[in-house]
């Protein structure tokens, strides 16, 4: 574990280093405003188990302008280790797709097995696959109208 003078509260400096559940909790009883950093730190050393009740609590005390920052170590969380704890599932479903979690809930929609998502999860898993393949679809058709129109264009002109 690091010590304390690696970790610059004030400044946020090394709070991305924090593996120390304990040193965060007492953050949050001396009010500290750079636990957002250290909430990241955490997701990113920590196993789910001991980073997810601090980044649940993160987003109850931070206020708005610093709330993507408990869910992009929510998204660390996903990403490093394939898997959610419950509280992070019912967060990320709770603020839903569009808003501060959204890219969260996609990097666990990437991240996650499919077999391991929990119902809301995979709905969303094949929402999210079905209109970004339409939209794939769209995108190529509308080039090959553009292309055609183009050719058809230069032709007319010769």
């Amino acid at each position: 574990m690091a010590d304390d003078r690696a970790w610059d509260w004030e400044t946020g400096e090394g709070l991305l280093a924090v593996n120390d559940p304990a040193e965060v909790d007492a953050a949050f009883e001396r009010g500290e405003r750079a636990l957002g950093a250290a909430v990241i730190g955490l997701a990113l050393n920590c196993s789910p188990e001991a980073a997810s009740p601090r980044i649940v609590r993160a987003l109850e005390v931070l206020n708005r302008s610093q709330r993507d920052f408990p869910f992009t170590a929510a998204a660390h969380v996903a990403r490093l280790n394939g898997r959610l704890t419950p509280e992070l599932y019912a967060v990320l479903r709770a603020e839903g797709m569009g808003g501060f979690a959204d890219h969260a809930v996609r990097d666990t929609l990437a991240y996650v097995p499919f077999r391991d998502l929990p119902p809301w999860f995979k709905w969303q898993w094949v929402r999210t696959t079905v209109t970004d393949k339409s939209e794939g679809w769209r995108l190529a058709v509308m080039d090959a109208a553009e292309e055609a129109w183009r050719k058809l264009r230069r032709r007319r002109r010769s």
